[in-house]
């Protein structure tokens, strides 16, 4: 491996990769798809600024930030690695908006499936 094949992977990782949704109970596909930008990509690194950044903002005079403040900071950061879905609803494209983004991932198991692939690196190795 180069150099160049790792800052190529970082740059190639903004591209996203899929994440088929699966439901919990039975393990079946939800037919729902995101496509999740890689740990290693420009926007990520983003999302992370912009993360430390609201903490500061919601931060007392103590520099304490309570739970509910922390949650919603972090679920605005994950939200922001998603950049693209393929999700229906009765038969219709669901729209890709933040507000969308953020009311599926206040389903624990959709945020719990979309922060371990997101945190883990070898979906986003070298596309072949």
């Amino acid at each position: 491996m180069q150099l160049s094949d790792l800052i190529n992977n970082a740059t190639d990782q903004d591209r996203g990769r899929d994440l088929e949704l699966i439901t919990p109970w039975d393990g079946k596909p939800t037919g729902m798809t995101l496509t999740i930008v890689g740990p290693d990509s420009a926007t990520a690194r983003k999302a992370d600024l912009a993360f430390a950044d609201e903490l500061a903002d919601l931060a007392d005079d103590r520099g304490m930030v309570n739970a509910e403040h922390r949650a919603k900071a972090r679920l605005n950061a994950l939200s922001k690695r998603i950049i693209r879905w393929n999700i229906e609803d009765e038969g219709k494209p669901v729209p890709f908006d933040s507000k969308g983004i953020l009311t599926l991932l206040a389903v624990g198991w959709v945020r719990d499936q979309v922060d371990s692939f997101a945190a883990e690196h070898r979906h986003f190795g070298p596309v072949r």
